[in-house]
C-alpha cells in the first residue's frame, strides 16, 4: 500500500472533477448517522490511495514534533497533494451545502431515507467481501460475531448535550473523523452515541467558525493517529480487518432499519426501535434494492478502472 502514497503528476481535470466528486459523497454520507464516508471511499476504488496518503501526511506532522526537519520534509513529499486537496474540498462543500438538505430529508421522509441509504450498506457489504485476497468460514464467522455486537452497542445512544465546552468539541472530532477513512463506521452514528451529533450539526449550519475550527483540529490529530494505525493493519492482517469492517457494516443495520420510523425518531436522528416492516413499505424497499444495485456496479466499475 505504501506506494499509493508516493508522489504523483498533476491530475487531468477529467481526474480532478471524479477525486471532488467522491469527496462530495464521502462529506453527504458521513453527515447521515449509519452511513460512512469511509464506505464510500471503499465503493469508489480510492480507500488505499486515501489511507497511504493521509498515513504519509502523519508520518510528516509526527517527525515535524519531533524535530526531525528534514524526515518530515521528505515525508511531505511523498503525500499525494493533488489527490487529497481535492477530496477534502468535496467533502467540506458537502457539508457546508448539503447539511440542511439531508437533515432535511431525515425529517420529512425518514423510512424511504433510510431505505435507500440501507440498500447502500447492503451492496458495500456484497463489494466487501470481494476484497477479502483469501476468504475462509473464520472471516465469515468473525463478520457475524462483530456484526452482533455492533448491532446491540449501536442500539444505545447518549441524550445530547447541551453547551459542551470546546476540549468536548475538540475530542468528538477525534472520534468522529475515524469514520472517515473506516467503513462500517459513522462519524454521525459516533457523535449521536455521544450526544454530539446536534451540537456540531448546530456549529455547522450557524457557521460558528471557532467550534468548527476546535473540532477540526481534533479532527486532524485523531485522523493522523488512527490512519497510520490502520494502514499497519491493513498491511499485516488484511484479511482479519476486512471481516471486522464488514461486521461493523452488518452492525449498521440497526441505526438505518426504516421501521417503524426510519432515521426520524423525535431528535429526527437514530432507530432505537425495531419492528417489522410495515407502512410505507414498497417504496422503501425499491429504493433499497435501486441503491444496492447502483453500489454494486459502482464497485465492479472502480474495479474495473483499477485492474
Amino acid at each position: 500500500m505504501s506506494d499509493e502514497a508516493l508522489p504523483r503528476a498533476r491530475p487531468s481535470a477529467g481526474e480532478m472533477v471524479g477525486v471532488v466528486a467522491r469527496g462530495l459523497a464521502m462529506g453527504s454520507a458521513d453527515v447521515v448517522p449509519g452511513v460512512s464516508g469511509g464506505t464510500v471511499a471503499l465503493v469508489t476504488g480510492i480507500y488505499p490511495r486515501l489511507i497511504a496518503t493521509i498515513s504519509s501526511g502523519s508520518l510528516a506532522a509526527g517527525r515535524f514534533v519531533k524535530g526531525d526537519l528534514g524526515g518530515a520534509v521528505a515525508a511531505l513529499r511523498k503525500v499525494d497533494w493533488w489527490f487529497l486537496g481535492a477530496l477534502v474540498v468535496g467533502a467540506v462543500v458537502a457539508v457546508a451545502t448539503l447539511a440542511n438538505v439531508i437533515v432535511s430529508l431525515l425529517h420529512t421522509q425518514p423510512i424511504r431515507t433510510a431505505g435507500a441509504f440501507l440498500g447502500m450498506i447492503i451492496g458495500t457489504i456484497a463489494i466487501s467481501w470481494r476484497l477479502l485476497q483469501r476468504p475462509a468460514a473464520a472471516h465469515a464467522i468473525t463478520a457475524a460475531t462483530v456484526g452482533t455486537v455492533s448491532f446491540l452497542v449501536f442500539g444505545f445512544q447518549s441524550a445530547a448535550a447541551t453547551d459542551a465546552p470546546p476540549i468536548v468539541f475538540f475530542l468528538a472530532g477525534m472520534l468522529a473523523i475515524c469514520a472517515f477513512i473506516l467503513p462500517g463506521v459513522s462519524g454521525s452514528f459516533l457523535l449521536l452515541a455521544i450526544g454530539m451529533y446536534q451540537p456540531v450539526l448546530g456549529a455547522v449550519n450557524d457557521r460558528q467558525l471557532a467550534t468548527l475550527a476546535i473540532f477540526g483540529m481534533g479532527a486532524v490529530l485523531g485522523l493522523g493517529l488512527f490512519s497510520r494505525l490502520l494502514e499497519r493493519l491493513l498491511d499485516r492482517h488484511h484479511d482479519k480487518v476486512v471481516s471486522i469492517l464488514i461486521g461493523l457494516m452488518l452492525g449498521s443495520v440497526r441505526i438505518l432499519w426504516p421501521w417503524p420510523n426510519g432515521l426520524g425518531d423525535e431528535d429526527g436522528v437514530g432507530a432505537t426501535v425495531l419492528a417489522a416492516p410495515g407502512g410505507d413499505v414498497v417504496v422503501p424497499i425499491v429504493l433499497g434494492v435501486l441503491a444496492a444495485v447502483a453500489i454494486v456496479g459502482l464497485g465492479g466499475w472502480a474495479e474495473r478502472r483499477a485492474s
